[in-house]
């Protein structure tokens, strides 16, 4: 665990807090994000503990949460959005602009950040990697998220994997898995979807309702007469009608 794993637990906590403002989906994991600016940290701090009297460092630069903005949109997503709107512009090329290296930032999320998405959307992990990226091309300007915090691993229901970290080394990218919510944080994302045992208890269901229903089900074919909604009118056309005389029938009758 890492020796800043207080700090990280508090800001892992206000992403918590945003991933249960996210409307449940079965098709989406409710995620919270928070990225924070901390230029006196360089994840070398020797501090184990928070005390009630010390401030938590940092500061919150953008927040985010799954659906916040328009569209299918993911919490980093729109944290990283956010950020952009604030200089102005919603596709800034240049990151320096908005996260120079002096802010040192670290980007916290509830679960492992998507690198696939089926929907054909930029994967979080490669707008994340984007913003370490100079004006000029250069894979690692000194600029953009410098470090990446999460709290649980991103489940395989949509994605078996997603091959995430694995981008995130290939670029160069610190990134560290601070326990401690794990449960919390995978109940809350996976609200909304139909887990397999409630839908195998639906199905049960489903299957016994016709066995232990009771209902007037005629066979195939049979349709059911009622002789009280019969008209007048289709009394006296059937009285009408010429009789079998090879049939014994007896006549009753029926008051109009």
């Amino acid at each position: 665990m890492s020796n800043n794993s207080p700090h990280h637990l508090h800001y892992l906590r206000h992403a918590l807090s945003l991933a249960q403002q996210s409307p449940p989906k079965p098709t989406n994991f409710r995620v919270g994000c928070v990225i924070v600016s901390d230029p006196a940290n360089d994840g070398d701090s020797s501090s184990s503990s928070l005390t009630t009297s010390q401030t938590v460092p940092g500061t919150v630069l953008a927040t985010g949460y799954t659906l916040e903005l328009e569209g299918n949109t993911h919490a980093e997503q729109n944290a990283l959005s956010k950020l952009q709107a604030s200089q102005g512009s919603a596709d800034v090329q240049d990151w320096s602009l908005v996260l120079p290296q002096s802010s040192n930032a670290t980007l916290y999320t509830t679960l492992e950040p998507c690198g696939l998405r089926l929907s054909g959307n930029l994967p979080c992990v490669d707008r994340i990697i984007a913003t370490r990226r100079g004006r000029h091309g250069e894979q690692d300007s000194g600029a953009g998220i410098r470090k990446l915090i999460f709290g649980a691993r991103e489940p395989g229901t949509f994605v078996a994997d997603s091959k995430s970290l694995q981008k995130l080394d290939q670029a160069g990218v610190p990134w560290e898995f601070v326990p401690g919510l794990e449960e919390d944080i995978l109940k809350v994302a996976m609200e909304g979807h139909v887990t397999q045992g409630s839908a195998q208890g639906h199905g049960q269901e489903q299957a016994k309702k016709p066995e232990n229903a009771t209902t007037d089900a005629k066979p195939q074919g049979q349709i059911e007469t009622n002789v009280d909604d019969i008209s007048a009118e289709e009394r006296k056309r059937q009285a009408a009608l010429p009789r079998n005389p090879k049939k014994r029938m007896m006549e009753v009758d029926v008051p109009p």
